[in-house]
């Protein structure tokens, strides 16, 4: 819990969590984990492990916070509940029992952390993966939306607006007419896919018909083959906006996906048992209620993964003042607790129990 109330109080950034990087990787250190740091070209990105055989077990701790808002999202929490289960499984399991992996992830809030890691290899050994995150609800199964990212740049031709609107090309208009064919291609889109857009740079002045205009968008579906062909619609869009306008375009695609939550049912159900054991209950809601997006789902479709949530207070919804407050609550502290002894105690199962390890792999096998 206190090291849940030091990452609440000091916030930091995405890829700026120096701080909190090097209390958690120090932490660790201390307490017999070899610790490598500075990990995947990131400097805040660390790997802890302890133990000399048996299954490779990570334990994932976001560490970064949302500017303005601090730990509006909880990952305080998330960090505080991976070291208390790490802690907890070096105490009670032999070296030869299991190969506890804690994996510093950074930058969760912008899709950098996960995606790097897993592209640099550091999941190349991990067999499963763990964490937990702060909720209204106590939900072992969430589901998230794969996520890409797409970013237009519009360029024209400056002219006065109302004395020589016939020399300009407007590049604003570009935009415009890009917001108007997503919101016309939202009517043949699948239920769940989502997109949505920001104008980043509408010009200067009224007056001037702006030379270079941007937008940003989001694009979100279920599934990897559906996230793809929508970017490829919403990209037709913007070309097309450019065509009318008499634009030129320019089209940055992020090279980071976020993949969606693959559920792994026994690995679900494992965590599942703790509750149980705990005496502690599963909110009835459904698992694709109020589904955003997260690197997770990247680590779920190459490892199998849980990601559990642990309540923190009634009603509060994440990237709000009132997540940041209970996030430092009491009953945040609360989960840190409930997550770090329900993942510690899935660990220990995975452990000494061959069975359940091949019954949750060929879950993942057969997807």
């Amino acid at each position: 819990m206190a090291i849940a109330q030091e990452l609440h109080a000091n916030p930091e950034i995405g890829l700026n969590e120096y701080k909190s990087s090097l209390l958690l990787a120090n932490t660790l250190e201390g307490s017999g984990f070899t610790v490598q740091r500075g990990i995947a070209d990131m400097p805040t990105a660390f790997r802890a492990e302890y133990g000399t055989a048996g299954p490779v077990i990570a334990l994932l701790a976001e560490m970064d916070a949302l500017p303005e808002l601090g730990h509006a999202c909880g990952h305080n929490i998330i960090a505080a509940a991976a070291i208390g289960a790490a802690l907890a499984l070096r105490q009670a399991l032999p070296p030869h029992a299991a190969r506890i992996v804690v994996l510093g992830t950074p930058a969760e809030e912008q899709g950098i952390g996960k995606v790097d890691l897993i592209d640099k290899g550091y999941f190349g050994d991990i067999e499963f993966a763990m964490m937990v995150h702060p909720s209204a609800r106590r939900k072992v199964t969430k589901l998230y939306l794969g996520l890409a990212k797409v970013r237009f740049t519009f360029s024209g031709k400056a002219a006065h607006a109302a004395a020589y609107p016939e020399e300009g090309i407007n590049a604003l208009d570009g935009v415009i007419q890009t917001f108007n064919g997503v919101s016309a291609l939202r009517q043949q889109l699948r239920q769940d896919v989502r997109v949505h857009g920001i104008v980043t740079d509408g010009g200067i002045a009224p007056n001037i018909i702006p030379a270079r205009a941007a937008c940003y968008f989001y694009i979100r579906a279920e599934d990897l083959p559906m996230l793809h062909e929508v970017k490829r619609r919403v990209i037709a869009c913007a070309e097309g906006a450019a065509l009318a306008t008499g634009c030129t375009l320019v089209t940055e695609e992020e090279r980071r996906v976020m993949a969606p939550f693959h559920v792994n049912e026994p690995f679900a159900d494992l965590y599942r048992t703790q509750l149980h054991l705990l005496g502690l209950t599963e909110a009835d809601s459904p698992a694709d209620r109020g589904r955003g997006s997260s690197d997770i789902g990247n680590v779920s479709q190459i490892v199998p993964t849980i990601h559990p949530h642990v309540p923190i207070g009634d009603g509060v919804h994440i990237h709000t003042p009132g997540f940041a407050a209970a996030a430092g609550s009491q009953r945040g502290g609360e989960a840190v607790l409930e997550g770090a002894r329900a993942m510690a105690l899935a660990a220990i199962d995975l452990a000494l129990s061959p069975e359940l390890r091949e019954r949750i792999k060929k879950c993942r096998n057969s997807n």
